[in-house]
């Protein structure tokens, strides 16, 4: 390599696809991840996908065992966030139904693609771990310094 030659020889996109205009903006990406990046709310906005739910039958559909406390507050965080709609029979005992709104129902199509992203790079992942943690193990070669 020449004393001259400094550019970097990677290729760089046009443009980013995300431009945050301040620090401070996050981009708007903050809420979304907190709500979408906790255990439960993919789970329930999944399962909502397919239709009205009733509080039971989305406790059992959604995959391990999600206690009545966090469904609650999930779905909960979901309807405040504008993703889900809850509403309520004036039954004995009360029946409580959940449904995905529209704008929950524009998520899916996120999910679905970030499911499949995942699926298709699931062995690669798995591949570059296993490298990761093989050279994590092994013995380092530098010589011992003396204190």
């Amino acid at each position: 390599m020449s004393v001259g030659h400094t550019a970097v020889t990677t290729p760089v996109p046009d443009e980013p696809v995300i431009v945050c205009e301040t620090p401070q903006d996050e981009c708007g990406v903050r809420d979304v991840l907190d709500r979408l990046g906790d255990k439960w709310s993919v789970y329930v906005v999944v399962e909502l996908a397919s239709g009205i739910r009733r509080f039971k039958e989305l406790q059992r559909a959604i995959p391990g065992n999600i206690s009545q406390r966090m469904l609650t507050l999930t779905v909960r965080r979901l309807e405040r966030d504008g993703l889900v709609a809850r509403t309520v029979y004036p039954t004995i005992p009360p029946q409580v139904e959940y449904e995905l709104t529209e704008m929950g129902h524009s998520l899916t199509h996120l999910v679905k693609t970030l499911a499949d992203w995942s699926i298709a790079h699931r062995p690669a992942i798995a591949a570059s771990r296993a490298a990761w943690d093989a050279a994590a193990t092994e013995p380092t070669t530098e010589p011992a310094t003396a204190p």
